[in-house]
């Protein structure tokens, strides 16, 4: 096995020192790199971890001021607007890893990926809570034969703040994108306004105000299903877990109908959920996703490619590994 490091660009954030904590506690011997504009704060959160190293990056160097260091492959936990973490990835052929951009930053992404379509596997990592929702919905797919709707409800807990990077992305990401992507008859279009206002109903029962947002889900499941309506929404406000008195959880609910194997009209509702917040979900993704780029969990490297992470991740390891973590997903009834 290579002992080269894995570089976490920004990985003395709030998500970033956990994924860090959650590859260091599954895999005590991997050397990790956290890197970053303030030496001090990676010095900090690498001297945490143990065999861990703090350094300053560079995003305006080719080489990110690493100098001919090599790194097994590159995560990055913030808005990477200069594309420096894949440009470097890239050249040295090396995973790369982004979850924070959204729909309208893909194309730069795309591009300079097409330019080096062998060099390394690149995952757009801004699905939802990184996997989380495609995943568990493709697992509640198999049992129809045929989708023709798909509604995601993302329940935020207005406590989940999950750190300023995380707070920068929802106001870019909303300033930017104020309608929402959704796939109709087929087509896909801009929900904006009044057609962008909904509701759905968290795991309790409970209607949700909500709103629809332009998550890159809707390409991939429409993509991956077929499903000729999918749509993707979001709602602030306390949790299923916090009416019962009890702390934050993150909730996402998933609508699926269609017909089943025999042609008979189907309908299922699930419910993915972790009892501390979405920040565990976002990082059981990272971790397993850069696990499967870099062979970590046993099996060969991924091969070069661009990947949404459901087409990198095992969903029966997703699974064994959500529940282990402490979430799960669960069967609703209908509404």
């Amino acid at each position: 096995m290579s002992p080269d490091p894995i570089l976490l660009m920004g990985g003395y954030g709030a998500i970033g020192r956990l994924a860090a904590r959650e590859l260091r506690s599954r895999h005590p011997d991997l050397p990790l790199l956290i890197g970053g504009r303030d030496l001090a704060r990676a010095r900090e959160a690498a001297a945490e971890l143990g065999k861990a190293e703090g350094v300053v990056l560079d995003p305006t160097a080719g080489d990110l001021g690493l100098g001919e260091r090599p790194v097994r492959a590159v995560a990055v936990f913030y808005s990477d607007d200069r594309l420096a973490g894949l440009r470097f990835a890239l050249a040295r052929g090396v995973p790369h890893l982004g979850i924070s951009s959204g729909i309208y930053e893909i194309a730069p992404e795309i591009g300079n990926f097409m330019l080096k379509p062998t060099a390394a596997p690149v995952v757009l990592g801004y699905e939802w809570l990184v996997g989380a929702t495609t995943v568990s919905t493709l697992h509640a797919a198999e049992a129809f034969g045929e989708i023709d709707d798909i509604v995601i409800g993302a329940l935020v807990d207005e406590e989940d703040g999950g750190g300023p990077a995380v707070a920068e992305d929802f106001e870019r990401l909303h300033r930017m994108m104020p309608a929402a992507l959704t796939r109709q008859g087929g087509a896909y279009i801009w929900r904006s306004e009044d057609d962008a206002k909904t509701a759905f109903h968290a795991i309790d029962g409970t209607r949700m105000e909500a709103s629809g947002f332009s998550s890159i889900d809707v390409v991939g499941l429409a993509t991956a299903t077929g499903a000729p309506n999918v749509q993707f929404n979001i709602a602030t406000g306390v949790s299923s877990s916090r009416r019962r008195g009890e702390p934050k959880s993150t909730e996402i609910i998933i609508e699926l109908s269609g017909r089943d194997h025999a042609g008979q009209t189907l309908r299922t509702r699930h419910a993915v959920f972790h009892p501390q917040g979405a920040a565990p979900l976002t990082v059981l993704g990272v971790s397993m996703l850069l696990e499967r780029l870099t062979g970590l969990d046993g099996n060969p490297p991924t091969p070069a490619g661009l990947y949404f992470p459901f087409q990198v991740l095992d969903p029966a390891v997703y699974m064994t590994r959500l529940e282990a973590a402490g979430g799960g997903v669960r069967t609703l009834e209908m509404r």
